[in-house]
């Protein structure tokens, strides 16, 4: 495994500047959220924009993930909306539209995953149709996933329509395609009450494509400092090396962005003790 850092640390930076920072911190991957100052895919210049990225990940030999959070690219006045949950179908389409332009922003830069997730749906509307909904959306998107060869990998995230590691079973089993896996968040696991994390990480081995890492508290949704939750890292690495994890374990500290460098910085050395080697295992 490697560690990588998401860019939503770094929203005061430029992206190519976050990515040199990080690369001389010892990461050798970078998770990057699609936004509207990092690689937008709906402005013309992105794809330049993704010609230096890619230039720059190939100088510092650093691998990459295609993360899809950014909370007001879709609508500026509402928080991650419009998502594949929504009561209007063109909404749906906009979502959808962005996930296949971020496939092509990821093949573009080789990325190991495209990461996204389900939202919450605005409208009341019975837990059935939520999942027509969005197993539709999903299955229309893995076939342009597989078509540019590239993998899914969907996180469920607390407070949202699939937020458990239950719901994302439920939802694998309706999706049921190659091209479609997972993200595990581990704060989210302690913020569920899905313990032990490693049971979690062997169980979905064959399918776990992308992994976030913070600290979190039991019942609190909030992304804190390593050494501030409840996480059991001995135990979070002990089930990634049981599990043969091979992948990026990127940390995800959105809210520390105002001290970005010094934050990946303490990341970075905490997250070291854990594994054999400073560039990973």
């Amino acid at each position: 495994m490697y560690f990588g850092y998401n860019t939503n640390g770094f929203a005061h930076h430029r992206l190519e500047d976050a990515i040199t920072i990080l690369s001389e911190l010892g990461y050798t991957s970078v998770a990057l959220t699609l936004d509207y100052h990092a690689l937008n895919p709906f402005e013309n210049q992105a794809w330049r924009e993704i010609d230096r990225v890619r230039g720059l990940l190939d100088r510092f030999k650093m691998r990459c993930v295609i993360e899809t959070g950014a909370r007001f690219l879709l609508d500026f006045r509402r928080k991650h909306q419009p998502t594949l949950l929504s009561a209007d179908p063109d909404e749906r389409a906009r979502r959808l539209d962005f996930l296949r332009r971020a496939i092509e922003v990821g093949k573009n830069l080789n990325a190991d995953a495209i990461s996204f997730w389900s939202g919450t749906p605005e409208d009341g509307v019975p837990d059935d149709a939520c999942w027509r909904r969005l197993v539709d959306g999903i299955q229309e998107l893995c076939g342009k996933a597989e078509k540019w060869e590239i993998r899914l990998a969907f996180e469920p995230e607390p407070g949202m329509f699939i937020d458990t590691m239950e719901r994302f079973a439920a939802l694998y089993t309706r999706v049921n395609h190659p091209a479609f896996g997972l993200t595990v968040d581990i704060g989210h696991l302690v913020c569920n009450g899905e313990l032990p994390m490693s049971k979690v990480l062997t169980d979905w081995k064959h399918v776990l494509w992308n992994v976030h890492v913070e600290d979190m508290r039991r019942g609190v949704h909030d992304h804190l400092m390593f050494g501030e939750g409840e996480v059991d890292f001995a135990d979070v690495f002990a089930g990634l090396r049981a599990a043969g994890y091979a992948g990026g374990v990127y940390v995800e500290l959105s809210r520390h962005s105002h001290d970005a460098v010094n934050t990946a910085r303490r990341a970075k050395q905490f997250l070291d003790r854990f594994v054999g080697s400073p560039g990973g295992t």
